[in-house]
């Protein structure tokens, strides 16, 4: 009972630590007159990273490699299953969106080439290195592109953080805080989440692919699920295309960069391979602009739940 609370408690800690620094580096980059655009496709981006990036971090010192791997391929998954899933249960999910056909390349590349790596063997500081220079160069590309389309396309990432601190040692607080916060919550989930593995008699990889999985995309989760219940819009599409690259390019390239991560057998012979195909899944409704209805969304929350059974 014990661990289980300790997850929890590191989990809403996560949350709300991740979410102060968000607001805390954005109002401060606000303060400093930073270009809006870079500190949408930048700071609002890794700062919404920054649990994921945290709890395999810890996870890679605490040497339960399983809950590092597992916590990206299991959110990858997540986020086309769940996140993409459970609002089409309350609004069709549009899979519509301009200017995301390089984005789609990039996320299958990206997942291909971990793929490769993972095949391979453990993720050593050269696979960190190369999926660190991927994502450096996505984001490059994406601000070229943005800045070629004009001031008008510039995505207002106020829409993803609200409430910016105004007096600068809120803003202060606020980043201190989300920086103190972070490690503390990855703490309690890797400590908690290790716990409840040896206590159910399931391997690390098993609670990394799926309970510190989907505690992680919580956020994300939260957010498309109540824009659907506003009807305001269900996930744009391209959030999760974003996040999918951000979990593989910046989460395990900087992990692997600081140490390397073990390749549990069960994640090269099944899951990356689940990883791959939804994916793949999301390629197909984005190029054939299929939009996810009450029945689609069913289905991929079946498909998600029997995928969570399969890995116990």
């Amino acid at each position: 009972m014990l661990s289980i609370l300790t997850l929890i408690a590191g989990l809403v800690v996560l949350v709300f630590a991740g979410d102060y620094l968000v607001r805390g580096a954005v109002g401060l980059a606000e303060k400093l007159s930073i270009d809006p655009l870079i500190i949408g496709l930048t700071i609002v981006a890794f700062g919404t990273s920054a649990p994921e990036l945290f709890v395999s971090l810890q996870a890679a010192f605490d040497g339960v490699s399983g809950i590092a791997l597992g916590n990206v391929v299991g959110s990858n998954i997540a986020n086309v299953l769940l996140v993409l899933g459970a609002p089409a249960m309350l609004m069709s999910v549009n899979c519509r969106e301009s200017g995301i056909g390089t984005s789609l390349a990039v996320m299958i590349g990206i997942t291909l080439t971990l793929m490769v790596m993972m095949w391979l063997g453990p993720l050593g500081r050269l696979d960190g290195a190369i999926l660190l220079v991927m994502m450096g160069a996505y984001l490059a590309w994406q601000i070229k592109a943005a800045r070629q389309c004009g001031a008008g396309n510039v995505p207002d990432y106020h829409d993803e953080v609200a409430d910016l601190p105004q007096q600068t040692w809120k803003t202060t607080a606020f980043i201190i805080g989300g920086l103190i916060g972070l490690p503390i919550g990855a703490w309690l989930t890797v400590d908690g989440a290790s716990h409840i593995a040896r206590m159910l008699g399931a391997s690390e990889t098993a609670i990394g692919l799926t309970i510190v999985a989907i505690g992680t995309s919580l956020p994300e989760l939260v957010t498309s699920v109540m824009a659907a219940w506003r009807k305001s819009g269900a996930v744009a599409i391209g959030n999760v295309v974003g996040s999918n690259i951000f979990n593989i390019g910046l989460i395990l390239g900087g992990t692997s960069v600081i140490l390397p991560i073990d390749v549990d057998p069960r994640i090269v012979s099944i899951d990356m391979w689940v990883m791959l195909a939804v994916s793949l899944l999301v390629v197909a409704l984005a190029h054939w602009n299929v939009p996810i209805k009450k029945l689609g969304g069913m289905a991929m929350l079946l498909i998600f739940a029997a995928y969570i059974l399969s890995v116990f």
